[in-house]
């Protein structure tokens, strides 16, 4: 299983970024994925994830309003949209698979892991 994060940088707040996962290694449109972020000094925590049945989304409360997950299977690829975003939001972001269709915000439901790609969201 392998997921490769892109697509972060610098912003402003109030300004968007849109980050890509590109999975392999596993029969993609069988697992969910979802998004997690780490910011220094804090523990890692669950943003947004996608079940692969129905693409049923789900997001946390923080987020909620301002950043959309997707999925394209034919392209294995799960993208986050994130408008409106926060200096709270400066994280290292990773994508993440369930090895289940079963879309959690529960960071030990997931054994398989990205790199991350650090966002960083200026005052």
């Amino acid at each position: 299983v392998q997921l490769v994060e892109s697509g972060g940088g610098l912003v402003q707040a109030g300004g968007s970024l849109r980050l890509s996962c590109a999975a392999s290694g596993f029969t993609f449109d069988d697992y969910a994925i979802g998004w997690f972020r780490q910011a220094p000094g804090k523990e890692r925590e669950g943003v947004s994830c996608i079940s692969s049945s129905d693409g049923s989304t789900y997001y946390a409360d923080f987020v909620k309003g301002r950043f959309t997950i997707s999925r394209c299977d034919a392209k294995n690829m799960v993208y986050l949209q994130m408008n409106r975003l926060e200096p709270e939001g400066t994280a290292v972001y990773y994508c993440a698979a369930p090895g289940s269709n079963i879309a959690t915000l529960t960071i030990n439901d997931y054994p398989y892991w990205g790199q991350g790609t650090q966002v960083t969201v200026s005052s």
